[in-house]
């Protein structure tokens, strides 16, 4: 597999960076035109915002915020501006949180995703993600669809059933979760049924680590992963270079600070935020709750964007000390206040019987002044104490994590 799914996989990341960006001011207009975007973008000149450093600048919108802000403003949470009868679908996921699909070819961005993991127009897909309510199903239907390909809409479950479909039709290619792959093989072996048309597969959803890729690919099935959200759709996805997953066209992925919407360092651990560019359903910073780090230079497969590693946990690590919340923003709080500080970690233990927090921080010039004013800053930020650990830049692991709950 060396061919690409169209020339804009291949193009200059320069040439990308500035189609993006010469795209980004209309469809920060058309967010505007959706009243939450207009007050949470209030003060925006939508024309000055053609570059990385400009969309850093504005707010992000946390997915943990939408179950409340659509509860409050029915479906959409007011980030959309036409009606709810314009899009072709309407879902909803846990939460709840309500997502429209719409109506133009391929708009959950999946059909590339389906190519570099081996699909081709005419294939026969057995797509086994859920077509109940939630958008999975019809994430990767209409993506595989889109590429050319023949959809058996099995959704998950009955696997007695899906083996006299896979029989008859003789699918060449799987996509649904990594474990009922495993649990379509090993039931079909046990019950003597022939799935052995399967060849590749794109899975999603779900862990698939070292030993069940192995043990997939021992079975004859090449399997690729692609990572993606009932909101944005695919978001990055692996190609035949297995170094890392490819981001997606039409999408901006930054990688900020846990708690914050500022960008790490390149290659240190974040949180994803993606914008993207639909007019039609615009989301502008929308931040995952999900941590990766970006993958320098481009893949050897050919595909120019920025590559990231993968999931690598979860960015919402808010936690409960002492009956109280903190979170990771308060500790974000904790670094502006202090300059010299680098990577921060506040661990939380148990000491006798009660919570304890200590907070771990990076320095070049470590002093007691120092400690003692960082002691004061966490008393006052999370009205909680704790005692201050000053230790040397590069000592804490570049995981993301800035809040460790050891107890």
């Amino acid at each position: 597999m060396t061919a690409h799914y169209d020339a804009r996989e291949t193009r200059e990341q320069a040439a990308r960076e500035a189609d993006l960006f010469s795209r980004l001011p209309e469809v920060l207009r058309a967010a505007m035109a959706a009243p939450a975007y207009a007050e949470r973008l209030r003060g925006c000149d939508p024309a000055a915002v053609t570059s990385r450093a400009a969309l850093a600048g504005l707010p992000v919108l946390r997915k943990s915020e939408l179950p409340a802000l659509h509860k409050a403003s029915a479906p959409f949470g007011g980030f959309v501006a036409g009606p709810p009868g314009s899009f072709a679908r309407l879902f909803t996921s846990p939460g709840p949180i309500f997502e429209p699909e719409g109506r133009h070819a391929d708009p959950w961005r999946g059909a590339r995703a389906l190519f570099a993991a081996g699909f081709r127009p005419d294939d026969i897909v057995l797509n086994t993600f859920s077509y109940h309510l939630t958008p999975g199903g019809f994430i990767f239907d209409s993506s595989a669809r889109a590429l050319g390909c023949a959809v058996i809409p099995a959704g998950p479950g009955n696997a007695e059933q899906q083996f006299e479909l896979i029989e008859a039709y003789r699918p060449v290619g799987y996509s649904g979760t990594p474990d009922f792959l495993k649990i379509l093989l090993d039931a079909a072996a046990s019950s003597g049924r022939d799935i052995s048309s399967i060849k590749r597969a794109l899975v999603s959803g779900a862990a698939f680590p070292p030993s069940l890729q192995a043990e997939i690919k021992a079975r004859g099935i090449d399997a690729y992963q692609a990572f993606g959200t009932a909101d944005l759709g695919l978001i990055a996805f692996e190609t035949e270079a297995r170094e890392g997953m490819v981001v997606n066209e039409d999408l901006i992925l930054e990688i900020v600070k846990p708690g914050t919407g500022d960008p790490v360092a390149p290659g240190d651990v974040g949180e994803i935020v993606v914008t993207s560019l639909d007019p039609h359903h615009p989301w502008i910073r929308l931040a995952l709750g999900d941590l990766t780090a970006a993958l320098p230079g481009t893949s050897p497969c050919g595909r120019t964007n920025m590559r990231i590693k993968g999931w690598m946990g979860r960015a919402d690590q808010t936690t409960k000390v002492k009956g109280m919340f903190v979170r990771p923003e308060q500790v974000a709080e904790i670094g502006k206040r202090h300059s010299a500080l680098g990577r921060l970690r506040l661990v939380v233990t148990r000491q006798g019987e009660t919570d304890a927090m200590t907070l771990r921080a990076e320095t070049a010039a470590p002093s007691e002044t120092l400690r003692e004013e960082i002691a004061g800053t966490l008393r006052a930020v999370t009205k909680l104490g704790g005692t201050v650990e000053l230790v040397s830049p590069g000592v804490l692991p570049n995981d993301g994590k800035v809040i460790a709950d050891e107890r």
